[in-house]
């Protein structure tokens, strides 16, 4: 059987197949009658919505398990995918979400725990109206957050918010490698309430095995992350390899508090906003022959406000569904400081900001 499904994929996924099938593609056609047959794309749908964490007042978080084509090829723990969903008859929104299962392989199961942000389309939809039985369109995983082949002895997660995801994909992982050394996880919510994961990471602190939990809440008295404080959690803590993940204001004090060590992995759940001062100069949209005076936000939001509407996936630097080619001009990367005056550069437009005349081929 195996061996007739790889001839068939093979014919789905060849030339004469591509060129019978334009200008719609094989995989329109296979989509018509089978919403779980692809040659190229992958598709996905979603068979259980748990609900995670639902405070009144507060925006829920859901994880949701997604049944991907055959064309799915696994992700490693840590990277995030981006999902495509068609909401009320609109063109298909893109965002980017992490993966929150152990590692998976081809064809297999996973799932993605997001909140319902009040200002989003995809996550709002996911986490408040879809149900079982619902299609999305993902793409292969992605990221370089990632843990390397060879694990540490002594490893240290630092996370926030929904920024804990890439982090549990890593720990279950690890757990169900049985991995041997030691694990310090250390995650801030913004109150037991809100805690994500909570009766999991409830049992793996109970249980030992090297794991050591610490869940900070401001009740709690937060130490904001001081050197003296992770000096004493985990002694010559800059040494040790750690991956953080959460909001800008946490990932800049873990940034402090590393002073610039080599043993940092980081990854924003938002990208920070960048003070460059007074915005001067114009922006120049050259394919559109639009253009503005600079007003200092990103070129996308720029874009937006001059009434184009360029692609993007998650307006965070990861995904870089926004990239475009800058012409001229000096930009600066708000999630680094970096900045870079190269002409014809490609850059992603959600992560940079322009600094003085500027041109976009958008």
């Amino acid at each position: 059987m195996s061996i007739v499904a790889d001839a068939t994929t093979r014919v789905l996924r060849s030339r004469l197949a591509a060129a019978l099938a334009t200008p719609h593609g094989v995989d329109r056609y296979l989509e018509l009658v089978n919403p779980m047959w692809a040659a190229n794309e992958v598709r996905a749908r979603i068979v259980d919505i748990t609900r995670e964490v639902d405070v009144p007042g507060h925006p829920p978080v859901a994880t949701l398990t997604l049944q991907p084509t055959s064309t799915w090829r696994g992700h490693r723990a840590g990277q995030h995918v981006q999902l495509g969903v068609e909401v009320d008859g609109a063109r298909r929104t893109t965002r980017v979400f992490t993966i929150s299962s152990p590692e998976s392989k081809a064809g297999d199961r996973f799932t993605i725990t997001m909140r319902a942000n009040p200002d989003g389309v995809v996550s709002r939809y996911l986490v408040e109206r879809a149900q079982v039985g619902t299609m999305v369109h993902l793409s292969q995983a992605q990221g370089e957050f990632v843990l390397p082949d060879h694990v540490p002895d002594h490893i240290v997660f630092i996370t926030g918010g929904s920024g804990i995801t890439p982090a549990m994909s890593m720990l279950r992982s690890l757990q169900r490698r049985t991995h041997r050394g030691r694990i310090t996880f250390l995650h801030y919510a913004q109150s037991p309430e809100h805690q994500i994961f909570a009766a999991e990471l409830d049992d793996v602190r109970r249980s030992g095995y090297g794991i050591d939990v610490h869940l900070l809440h401001p009740e709690l008295g937060d130490p904001a992350l001081s050197p003296a404080y992770l000096e004493r959690l985990v002694p010559g803590y800059r040494d040790v390899p750690t991956w953080a993940c959460g909001p800008a204001p946490l990932i800049e004090a873990v940034h402090k508090a590393y002073d610039g060590s080599d043993a940092l992995r980081v990854e924003y759940f938002k990208p920070p906003r960048v003070t460059t001062g007074d915005a001067e100069g114009e922006v120049s949209f050259t394919r559109s022959g639009a253009a503005a005076s600079n007003s200092g936000a990103t070129l996308l939001e720029q874009a937006e406000a001059a009434g184009l509407t360029p692609a993007f996936g998650c307006r965070m630097g990861i995904c870089f569904s926004c990239t475009a080619t800058k012409r001229e001009g000096t930009v600066r990367n708000v999630l680094t400081g970096e900045t870079s005056s190269l002409p014809d550069e490609e850059i992603r437009i959600c992560v940079s900001s322009p600094e003085g005349d500027c041109s976009v081929e958008l």
